[in-house]
């Protein structure tokens, strides 16, 4: 009898602190529902990776569950002070052991919200280069030219200077020719292939003119300057000088032709 006794004083003194508990806990979880979707929602209108998108939404959840766990407890009569003072040590010592993962986790939500460069562009940086194909939390990986992946932490792209080609990359290329050769007619000639390579961007217009007289008075130097797409950068740079090449020779235009100085030294 005294067993009934005691369970039902505990009952009446504890149950509507656990009924209240409970229904925190089930409130909780309905506002990390909604809290998820909310900004999933907002997060789809920064045009983010789904990846990033997915654990942005986790995280958000975990932090309201967080707080209603924090507040049941509470009301549970639970002392939660001690429990949050050793959880701030225990994050502590978590975020010391953890500091470069964490410092590309910061660095890699300054890139996703600040976009500095975007997928699908291609950027150098840090004495590399590459078109950008994911961006996620602890990394960013760029595709070389040679199809190899270079995968670079988040913390080593912020606050390092970069140069962001976006989606066209201008070519500059340097076409010898003899100071003999009609140029009018080789820039003539430069300038129609490049209008008639389909790779080659119509605007911004192509640059081609005289850029220099090369290291002597036997070469004259054309600059032929044209854009295309970062993706046909590489093949289309051979194409170009390929194409001009055998223009050149089917319009005899002359190209520098190696020299030799003989110097005759008389002993006597």
């Amino acid at each position: 009898m005294n067993v009934v006794d005691t369970l039902t004083q505990y009952a009446v003194q504890y149950g509507l602190q656990a009924a209240v508990a409970l229904g925190i806990f089930i409130a909780g979880v309905m506002a990390s529902r909604g809290a998820g979707n909310f900004a999933q929602q907002a997060l789809e209108r920064q045009t983010l990776e789904p990846p990033v998108c997915l654990l942005l939404v986790r995280v958000v959840k975990i932090v309201v569950m967080l707080f209603t766990v924090m507040i049941a407890l509470q009301t549970l009569g639970v002392p939660i002070a001690p429990l949050i003072a050793g959880v701030g040590v225990a994050g502590v010592g978590i975020g010391l052991a953890l500091q470069g993962v964490l410092s590309n986790v910061m660095a890699g939500l300054s890139i996703i919200f600040s976009k500095p460069y975007k997928v699908g562009e291609h950027i150098s940086l840090l004495g590399v280069h590459g078109d950008v194909v994911v961006i996620d939390i602890f990394t960013t990986t760029l595709m070389h030219a040679d199809r190899s992946r270079v995968i670079i932490p988040n913390r080593k792209i912020v606050g390092e200077i970069l140069h962001n080609f976006g989606t066209i990359r201008q070519m500059h290329l340097t076409i010898p020719v003899s100071p003999n050769a009609n140029l009018d007619e080789a820039l003539v000639q430069v300038r129609d292939v490049l209008d008639r390579h389909p790779s080659v961007m119509k605007d911004p217009v192509p640059s081609v003119g005289v850029a220099s007289l090369g290291d002597s008075s036997l070469t004259v130097v054309i600059a032929v300057e044209p854009w295309t797409a970062a993706a046909d950068y590489n093949s289309t740079q051979g194409e170009l000088n390929k194409f001009i090449l055998q223009r050149f020779q089917e319009r005899g235009i002359a190209l520098p032709s190696a020299s030799l100085t003989v110097r005759m030294v008389n002993d006597h």
